[in-house]
């Protein structure tokens, strides 16, 4: 006769840990309610769906490469007044991204870009969708040392093959001809295939500023605008607020 340490060892021979490390549980739950055979399988699949779905999700999230954890759920609508709750989640269905479409947080440093930025793509992980997170200059560094070993096409489309792409603080350093260059050929590649969050601290009329050069700035901006959702974040800094308040 089967003991349930050795159903349970079946289970887990099978790889499915979680309902090897549930089915006593389960199986007094079944008792105590009266579970139709139907509703004892269910439970038992969807504890092993729970814990793999968790485990996909934590894998995610290591391989997107957030320097810090950022929740929605903290961001402060109230001092950060100009962007609304409302607007975000109207991003949460993720339409944006099955349209291939592109987000834009433009303000100031420390106005919640990046905040907003992360929560997003946590949310999106939480999702099923696949995320990476990169400063520019951290992009444009990889991009520029994938070029110099022939590789760039190759870093692409390691690039490519996540649904979302965060490039965070595009415009607080300049870039040389051929950091701009890959940019540029990473940003076509992109367009309308896969979705771009982008944060800046620059308004679109001053990329030039940062590329040295309008005739690589224009088709870049172009790239980026085209289809996306673009919000203008204003007054004061968060960090310079947090400060304040020690």
């Amino acid at each position: 006769m089967s003991s349930i340490d050795s159903v349970a060892q079946k289970y887990r021979g099978l790889y499915l840990s979680a309902i090897a490390q549930g089915l006593e549980t389960v199986l007094g739950q079944a008792e105590t309610h009266a579970l139709s055979y139907l509703q004892f399988a269910e439970t038992l699949i969807e504890l092993e769906l729970q814990q793999r779905n968790g485990k996909r999700i934590e894998q995610n999230q290591r391989r997107a490469g957030f320097p810090v954890h950022k929740s929605l759920d903290d961001f402060d609508y109230v001092f950060q007044s100009s962007i609304s709750k409302r607007e975000v989640n109207s991003l949460l269905d993720f339409g944006f991204l099955d349209n291939r479409e592109n987000v834009v947080f433009i303000g100031s440093p420390g106005v919640g870009k990046t905040h907003l930025a992360i929560g997003l793509g946590l949310k999106a992980i939480a999702s099923g969708y696949k995320v990476y997170f990169s400063t520019a200059l951290t992009l444009i560094e990889a991009l520029e040392l994938a070029e110099l070993k022939g590789e760039l096409k190759k870093k692409i489309n390691q690039l490519l093959k996540f649904d979302l792409l965060i490039i965070d603080e595009l415009g607080y350093l300049p870039m040389n001809k051929q950091g701009m260059h890959n940019l540029f050929q990473l940003i076509n590649a992109l367009y309308e295939y896969r979705s771009i969050i982008l944060t800046t601290n620059k308004e679109f009329t001053h990329w030039g500023e940062f590329f040295y050069d309008g005739n690589v700035a224009v088709p870049i901006v172009d790239r980026i605008i085209h289809h996306s959702h673009i919000f203008m974040l204003g007054g004061e800094s968060y960090r310079l607020k947090s400060k304040l308040n020690n």
